[in-house]
């Protein structure tokens, strides 16, 4: 992940200042979920609507914010290529409390949806803080798998209440490689039968293909879509398709999408909402650029994994993106 800017010396030192001065604060605070009860100001500041509000569209009935949390900051999964002490850091700092402040300032700034991962710590969320997060989870199909345990997992996120399901991104793409399409196809029409909208993820191009081509009942996308120009990209001459599968050589989980030009192309011509997801290359690209480059190129919705010191920035970003994006070729599809 990273700020438009990089930190200077001077930033970082005074940030731990700040945050040696909060852990005091800490302990005599009242709590709601962990986080300290707010002063008169602070709600009163938190009720007023943020600078340039969020734009929404609709998957089913259900009010989506343009720019989604990823899950990935929540599960505690962090792409980091060969930087081996980036995980560790990460889940060092992203503790419960931390997840629940992070929610917190995302429905402030008019996020109001998770992507993925987190489901346990969204519904705390909103117990305990008063909160009105909402979360797309994935549902996982897989080869050789009874019918009624995918059934099964489906029913428990409709008791739970959530809007949408979707094909996770890895188990669309496995099945569709082995030509198991009818099982994304059944585990859709369960979703749908239990009065939930139904998406598909993949990573590969060839999921909402094949899709397409099989007339699967979805209701939405959910793939990867990300540029090429960056130094961890892998190079053209070494891109296979699901070499995030099979890794290989010059690929680093920072490539999630080997053909953005295709992608945007057959996408054009998709009449379903598109939530793009990996829009960073994790982490490789600023925000500045894989926002406006996703927008531009047809996303109807980013799903995007934040810490909370970069949430006001990248909701500004988006909206601006948003905005900017209004003559772009594809048509908004929610």
């Amino acid at each position: 992940m990273e700020s438009e800017n990089e930190l200077s010396r001077r930033d970082v030192l005074g940030r731990l200042a700040a945050a040696a001065g909060g852990a005091c604060a800490l302990a005599a605070a009242a709590h709601c979920g962990g986080m300290p009860a707010a002063s008169a100001a602070d709600e009163k500041k938190e009720q007023a609507p943020a600078e340039g509000a969020m734009p929404c569209g609709t998957i089913g009935k259900a009010k989506i914010s343009r720019l989604m949390l990823g899950g990935n900051l929540v599960s505690g999964c962090m792409h980091s290529r060969d930087l081996h002490y980036v995980g560790p850091l990460f889940r060092a700092y992203m503790t419960e409390q931390k997840i629940l402040e992070t929610f917190k300032l995302a429905e402030q700034h008019g996020i109001n949806t998770v992507l993925e991962s987190g489901a346990a710590l969204v519904r705390k969320y909103n117990k305990e803080c008063g909160g009105h997060m909402q979360i797309i989870p994935s549902i996982h199909p897989s080869q050789g798998q009874p019918e009624g345990e995918i059934k099964d997992e489906i029913k428990q996120w409709a008791d739970f209440g959530v809007p949408a399901v979707y094909v996770w991104g890895a188990a669309g793409d496995t099945l569709v490689r082995t030509g198991e399409i009818d099982r994304i196809a059944k585990a859709v029409e369960s979703a749908k039968a239990q009065g939930l909208s139904a998406g598909v993820g993949g990573h590969s191009l060839e999921v909402p293909m094949a899709c397409e081509k099989h007339k699967v009942p979805c209701d939405f996308y959910v793939k990867t879509f990300h540029g090429d120009a960056y130094p961890s990209a892998t190079p053209k001459a070494q891109r296979k398709e699901y070499i995030w599968l099979d890794g290989g050589p010059g690929w680093y989980d920072s490539m999630w999408c080997i053909n953005p030009e295709e992608t945007a192309e057959f996408m054009k011509g998709v009449a379903k909402p598109w939530i793009a997801f990996k829009v960073l290359a994790a982490g490789s690209i600023l925000p500045r650029q894989g926002f406006s480059y996703a927008f531009n190129n047809g996303a109807d919705f980013i799903g995007v994994g934040m810490f909370d010191f970069q949430i006001a920035q990248n909701c500004e970003l988006a909206a601006q993106a948003v905005r900017r994006a209004k003559d772009r070729p594809r048509p908004w599809r929610a």
